[in-house]
């Protein structure tokens, strides 16, 4: 079995926009809470005096020691030369959604399986393995679309997808959504991009209920899921051991229509409807 040992946590630089259209240049160990933290008014005294609007630029570094570093790098440039770059990283890690299929099937496991091994995000501990993935594809395209977010190298930033909630009948129109975003892509807007199509293809579907299952506490997350209209409908302390501690699981639902009349069949999207997903979202 794996060691249950905190791994060792990469490292990011980054630059936020502010109001008056400076840039700050800064490091992390988690790009989206400390997005969150500038945004909020919780960051450096920096931002809180001018004020965060987002991120402009993301780097992925190997350790607190190479962040520090290149942070100081960005901090000698000139103003010229920081914009060049933010406009490269913009230009290169704008998402850009897909449909997945089978041969994306080793993409997304290399996602997932950093996930395993380094987060709490999912409670399992042992890698999958790609065939077990290949055929995890297949059945999730079987309930509802796949979708990926790629930046301009066709590198894959991150997945999002639904699957059954229940097996029992009555259940059909109901499913557990799922998101993950590469590491280093966190923050670049992929995730909210992902998100939106997923839950509009899922209303198009004819689904009416999303559930969504957060490891507790992950504040980001729950965030994210706010955003969307989510609502915490339960939490369960020291529900899984995973990193050497207990940690909980809190239940989070979205429901896609009002009322509580008869529901029609849930449907498969057709291609045509699936490409005009795919235009909207990447426009």
């Amino acid at each position: 079995m794996p060691s249950q040992t905190e791994p060792r946590q990469e490292a990011w630089v980054y630059m936020v926009r502010c109001a008056g259209g400076q840039l700050y240049a800064g490091w992390t160990t988690d790009p989206a809470a400390r997005l969150h933290a500038h945004k909020s008014g919780k960051g450096a005294k920096a931002t809180r005096a001018m004020g965060a609007v987002g991120l402009a630029y993301l780097e992925r570094c190997p350790d607190k020691p190479a962040a520090l570093r290149r942070e100081a790098a960005l901090k000698r440039l000139k103003k010229a030369e920081k914009e060049a770059l933010c406009a490269r990283w913009a230009e290169e890690n704008r998402p850009r959604l897909s449909v997945a299929c089978r041969a994306d099937a080793a993409e997304i496991l290399e996602i997932y399986n950093w996930y395993v091994l380094n987060h709490t995000a999912t409670f399992q501990i042992t890698p999958s393995a790609l065939g077990e993935y290949e055929a995890w594809v297949d059945r999730t395209l079987e309930c509802a679309p796949l979708f990926l977010a790629r930046d301009g190298d066709g590198r894959l930033l991150g997945y999002a997808c639904a699957h059954p909630w229940h097996e029992r009948e009555a259940f059909r129109w109901d499913v557990e959504s799922t998101i993950y975003c590469a590491p280093w892509a966190r923050g670049t807007g992929a995730a909210a991009k992902l998100y939106a199509a997923l839950l509009e293809a899922l209303r198009l579907q004819g689904c009416w209920n999303v559930y969504a299952l957060l490891a507790d506490p992950n504040p980001a997350s729950e965030r994210f899921h706010e955003k969307f209209g989510f609502v915490c409908q339960g939490r369960q302390p020291r529900t899984g051991y995973k990193f050497g501690r207990w940690q909980g699981l809190s239940t989070w639902g979205l429901s896609l229509h009002p009322g509580r009349g008869e529901p029609a069949p849930v449907r498969r999207l057709s291609e045509q409807e699936l490409q005009n997903l795919l235009e909207k979202y990447n426009r």
